[in-house]
């Protein structure tokens, strides 16, 4: 791909020194069949003519964007464009070509072919099908009094999840852990007892995990179940620390250094999300009512034999 983009920068810099008029390419082939004339008007924003076709600046703006978009995908921002003069150079070279041949494909009645009409029409389907759509949802919109109300109803949903600073020993046989424990009771320092005897991998920095939030979800926790009920016991306040409990790779004793309560998160922080999801359940919904409309205004036969 390098070598080939490589050669059509070779080839455009070349046009671009030499003229594209020195290319066959850019001249209209002596044999061609006679096309409709153009019309008189030139729209304002054409930046080429071919033949009787018009390229719009927009349609040159769009192939730019595209070009650009993949050579960045294939890790070769070097050959973006990004100047007027690459532009012209594209333009030339690239959608000038790409007209041209469309034209001479019609002339020869390349679209009358089966195969290619067959394409055509199930493109030109997707096109106006995703146009259709795009209308539709073009017309739907959320407001802040419909996001407001639905914070109101479901405060609940936009609670944060309590936070603990956390600390933890874990040693492979329990009778280390009561030994451990033991201290613990007698006022010795967590911490340094985490550095001492924990087998953790948080030994080297005291136990200490950070905050940790009480995830409710099994399949999203980080550390195993019983962990997180030791931890985020209601009998466990800041400063607490807990008996011994088992885990699956020794026995674990934890302190709770201090708590970061659950609160709702204010309206301001989740305007945006809640617009957003509302906005999407609302296009589902045109969608599905548009659907359903136009089932039982065209007709349609499903048949089913015929599915291989």
């Amino acid at each position: 791909m390098r070598r080939y983009i490589g050669v059509v920068t070779a080839a455009a810099l070349a046009c671009g020194l030499i003229g594209c008029d020195k290319f066959p390419f850019g001249q209209q082939a002596q044999k061609q069949p006679d096309r409709p004339k153009a019309l008189a008007a030139v729209p304002a924003d054409t930046v080429a003519v071919v033949g009787n076709a018009y390229i719009s600046s927009a349609a040159l703006r769009k192939a730019v964007e595209l070009y650009n978009n993949l050579v960045a995908a294939q890790g070769m921002p070097q050959q973006k464009i990004d100047t007027k003069e690459k532009k012209v150079l594209f333009l030339r070279n690239s959608l000038v070509r790409k007209y041209m041949l469309y034209q001479e494909a019609l002339d020869r009645g390349t679209d009358k072919k089966d195969d290619i009409a067959a394409e055509l029409e199930a493109a030109k389907v997707d096109i106006l099908s995703q146009a259709m759509v795009n209308e539709e949802l073009s017309r739907i919109a959320v407001n802040d009094a419909e996001a407001q109300e639905f914070y109101n109803k479901n405060k609940e949903m936009m609670r944060d999840p309590e936070r603990r600073g956390v600390l933890e020993i874990m040693t492979p046989s329990e009778d280390e852990a009561k030994q451990v424990n033991i201290q613990l009771l007698q006022n010795a320092d967590f911490a340094a007892l985490a550095r001492q005897f924990s087998k953790a991998p948080s030994a080297a920095s005291g136990g200490d995990l950070g905050l940790i939030a009480l995830e409710f979800d099994p399949k999203k926790r980080v550390r195993f179940d019983k962990f997180y009920e030791v931890a985020f016991s209601p009998s466990l306040d800041a400063g607490g620390i807990s008996s011994i409990f088992k885990g699956p790779d020794g026995y674990y004793i934890v302190k709770v250094e201090k708590i970061e309560k659950s609160e709702v998160k204010p309206f301001a922080e989740v305007k945006a999300d809640i617009k957003e999801a509302l906005l999407y359940d609302k296009r589902q919904e045109a969608i599905t009512a548009l659907a359903d409309k136009l089932t039982g205004q065209i007709k349609v036969e499903v048949r089913e034999e015929k599915v291989e």
